[in-house]
């Protein structure tokens, strides 16, 4: 059929841009000391905005992984099919060492170098990111038994993907993955009922269920179980040394809300071959390690997706026109748009702030440490919760265009809640600063001594700093509270690093908004008198320029 008329006002495709080209996130490399990973990560940033890299994470997720429990003849396999476009996804991944590969990298920052070009490639599909972020906070955890770290550290901090159910040895580099959650206790890991029977060769079998297991299709799995000695952390290969297949038995992949690319599975053990990781008793505090690994790339994750969505809600708003003008030209456009960038930039503070606590604390200094213990619980719960409200907005930006499946908002806005459940829930996470608060005390006075740095720049930050204090100090209903308090321990951060570093415009909408009280319930009801122009600008990517 012909077209009876010409249609103008479209707005062009969101590809052909650097998803590097962020002024806050290459400030925060700079002040880590990883400048010199910049132009590697505007490369990534480049394949990141491209329409090639946007079609792949989108059939990615239209034809999610699927699970193959037998082969022809009827042999158990338990193998995962994917898309193609989810190997170029993990391969580029691995390939730019977004997995272990900090862990082998004696450069300083390796490690915020590692977190920004995970929070550029997160732009382009999350799914994939599970198995990365595995694989990377496996690390730590396999340092409990130096034996397992120098067979394994190699192969998973390789630059090499090399996907296929082989045995560990043969392979030019790994995947891990994790495996905890089980039917009866859900975050309560304590409540697990897998057993592991001690070998006369030294080696565990182990027999129980696992609710979710992450990346099943991965090469080797941490998981926790009941040894004779209390509750235990084990590392079991998906094949053996004499090539067979480890006793590991995927019933069924879950139907999840989002996060499609990604496989997640119930697995049984049936007499699996497991590896004691640490001590026998000391199962939780050794696989805490891999989750505050976890817990970072979450935050990371979120804040990616913040960005995202601010960019393309921003876009839109520019190349849009409605009553007589370009949407982003009209007040209260701005006063959302405005407020989704303010959004963006405080997450992205806070979690490359983390980062680079994260490569402090490994070089040894003890005051990081206790920042970054404390400061990931604040961080994971607050980021992770901001994250859906904002894809909602940023959604609402494109009006029923970004309700229609082939804007991607609503692959973003299903992704959005996965990384506030991922390693402990809200409650979880806030109860965890609590936790951390109560075994170290002195992680709080770091904490405070973080937000100090900034003391007298602005007299919002001021007070709502002295507010907090107060908090602290109050035992009254903590529990019950918990959540608003580490609340305002987020707000008081983010707040703390947007005035030290931050665009002046930013900070001054952050600090008059979140922490001045002159802020609606919505995204959008910014106070008047800030300099707009300046805070969108911070969002201005090449191809809205």
């Amino acid at each position: 059929m012909p077209p009876t008329h010409e249609v103008t006002n479209q707005v062009p495709l969101p590809y052909g841009h650097d998803t590097a080209d962020d002024p806050g996130l290459i400030e925060a490399l700079h002040r880590a000391g990883a400048g010199w990973a910049e132009p590697e990560l505007h490369r990534l940033g480049v394949l990141a905005g491209s329409e090639q890299a946007a079609e792949w994470g989108r059939l990615a997720n239209e034809h999610p992984p699927v699970l193959r429990t037998h082969d022809r003849f009827g042999n158990r396999i338990d193998e995962v099919e994917f898309h193609p476009h989810w190997h170029d996804l993990m391969r580029t991944a691995v390939g730019h060492g977004l997995h272990a590969a900090p862990w082998r990298d004696n450069r300083p920052g390796a490690h915020t170098a590692r977190a920004a070009k995970f929070y550029v490639w997160s732009q382009v599909e999350a799914g994939h990111t599970c198995p990365v972020s595995m694989t990377y906070a496996a690390v730590p955890a396999l340092r409990a038994t130096p034996a397992l770290a120098e067979w394994l550290e190699p192969l998973l901090a390789a630059p090499e993907y090399d996907f296929g159910l082989r045995e560990p040895h043969t392979k030019r580099g790994l995947i891990a993955g994790m495996s905890m959650t089980e039917k009866q206790g859900g975050s309560d890991v304590r409540a697990n009922t897998t057993t592991a029977v001690p070998q006369p060769d030294g080696s565990y079998r182990l027999t129980g269920h696992k609710w979710f297991t992450s990346a099943p299709m991965s090469d080797l799995f941490l998981t926790l179980a009941q040894a004779p000695g209390g509750l235990s952390c084990f590392m079991l290969p998906r094949v053996l040394p004499d090539g067979g297949r480890n006793r590991i038995q995927l019933q069924r992949l879950k139907d999840k809300l989002g996060n499609k690319s990604n496989a997640s599975a119930e697995i049984e053990y049936d007499g699996a071959v497991g590896l004691l990781v640490g001590e026998e008793g000391r199962g939780v505090p050794t696989i805490i390690e891999m989750v505050n690994m976890t817990r970072l790339d979450c935050t990371l994750g979120a804040a990616a997706g913040i960005r995202l969505g601010t960019t393309r809600a921003l876009q839109h708003a520019t190349h849009r026109r409605a009553f007589g003008a370009a949407l982003v030209d009209q007040p209260l456009m701005r006063n959302v748009l405005a407020d989704l960038v303010v959004e963006s930039e405080a997450a992205t503070a806070v979690a490359m702030r983390l980062a680079a606590a994260t490569d402090a604390a490994l070089a040894g200094n003890e005051n990081e440490a206790l920042v970054r213990r404390l400061g990931l619980a604040v961080a994971k719960y607050w980021v992770c919760k901001r994250g859906p409200a904002h894809a909602a907005e940023a959604l609402e930006c494109l009006g029923g265009n970004g309700y229609v499946e082939e804007s991607g908002m609503p692959r973003l806005y299903r992704e959005a809640p996965l990384v506030s459940i991922w390693e402990g829930s809200g409650n979880v996470a806030a109860l965890d600063a609590l936790r951390a608060m109560a075994k170290r005390p002195e992680s709080v006075e770091a904490f405070l001594g973080e937000l100090d740095l900034a003391a007298g720049a602005d007299r919002r930050l001021d007070t709502a700093v002295a507010g907090l204090r107060k908090e602290l100090t109050d035992p009254t209903d903590l529990e019950y509270r918990t959540r608003r308090l580490v609340e305002s321990m987020a707000l008081a951060l983010q707040g703390s690093l947007l005035v030290r570093y931050g665009s002046p415009a930013v900070a001054d909408a952050f600090c008059a908004s979140r922490l001045g009280g002159d802020h609606g319930g919505a995204f959008g009801t910014l106070p008047a008198g800030l300099d707009t122009a300046a805070i969108l600008a911070r969002a201005a990517t090449p191809v809205l320029r």
